[in-house]
């Protein structure tokens, strides 16, 4: 898309959202969306990509965003509004400036993600479907965290990496481990992806939430998340832990949950998971 093009396209979307803007930037983004801080009396965050190769994924993320900001736990910035103009498809939300973290950042991160996480449901699962990464993530309603963790989360990506032609030694008796060792915990509300990129610390040195992969799942998949690519102080956890204690068991449980973020690794990007996921299943099994 040319400047011009890129331009018409935004003021198509101003005009139709009613609102204006002076200038726009690009921001740092994915593979999969185009970012763009669109300058006015409110700047606006817009994120645009193919509507034929990711539908939905933008009407999915809104509702993500909603249902955290929704709880009043942790900052979230607002989603906008979204729509499809031509082969593009559009999210807009609200813009977070940005600032050094506040001497106490850590510990609050903590106690709000601990708050986040107390808002349950009566079932694990969400709305809709949405996406982690560019993959589609199911949703589907179970009523225990062993049965949604697997069925949902597990086994439609082994599925994926195998047609893809990755051998993975999947037995029944992994899937039988998994179960034993998962924990009956009520469901809590997560970011569902929430890695060192997926958080900003917003003007006031607070952490603020971004691009959410958002359902009602175990708890501790955001917390074993937050441990497979570094980039979150071990303050924050000895903090959640004092407001939110874990479940016993929790750090042999980690391995488990990082699964099945490393499947979706290995299906977006290529071989060079499959050491650490081959790995994984095997002591599991």
């Amino acid at each position: 898309m040319s400047e011009s093009e890129k331009t018409e396209l935004f003021y198509q979307i101003a005009e139709k959202h009613q609102f204006s803007f002076r200038e726009y930037n690009r921001l740092t983004g994915g593979d999969i969306n185009e970012v763009f801080l669109l300058k006015g009396q409110d700047s606006l965050v817009l994120k645009l990509n193919d509507a034929q190769a990711f539908p939905g994924m933008f009407e999915a993320e809104s509702r993500g965003l909603h249902s955290l900001k929704s709880t009043e736990a942790i900052d979230v910035p607002a989603p906008i509004a979204t729509g499809t103009l031509g082969k593009y498809s559009y999210l807009l939300v609200e813009y977070r400036e940005t600032a050094p973290k506040s001497s106490n950042f850590w510990t609050i991160f903590g106690e709000q993600l601990a708050r986040l996480h107390r808002n349950t449901s009566k079932n694990f699962g969400f709305e809709d479907d949405n996406y982690i990464g560019s993959l589609p993530q199911h949703n589907d309603f179970r009523k225990n965290c062993a049965d949604f963790y697997v069925d949902m989360r597990l086994v439609p990506q082994i599925d994926l990496a195998e047609k893809q032609g990755f051998y993975l030694p999947i037995s029944e008796a992994f899937y039988k481990n998994c179960r034993q060792l998962l924990p009956d915990e009520p469901p809590a509300l997560i970011h569902g992806d929430l890695w060192n990129g997926n958080f900003l610390v917003n003007a006031y040195g607070q952490p603020c939430l971004i691009d959410p992969a958002t359902a009602y799942a175990a708890r501790e998949m955001d917390l074993a998340m937050m441990q497979l690519f570094g980039g979150f102080s071990p303050e924050l956890f000895n903090v959640y832990q004092e407001e939110f204690p874990f479940t016993e068991g929790w750090k042999q449980r980690i391995p488990l949950w990082q699964l099945y973020y490393l499947l979706v690794h290995l299906n977006i990007f290529g071989s060079s998971y499959l050491g650490q996921v081959t790995s994984i299943i095997k002591s599991f099994s």
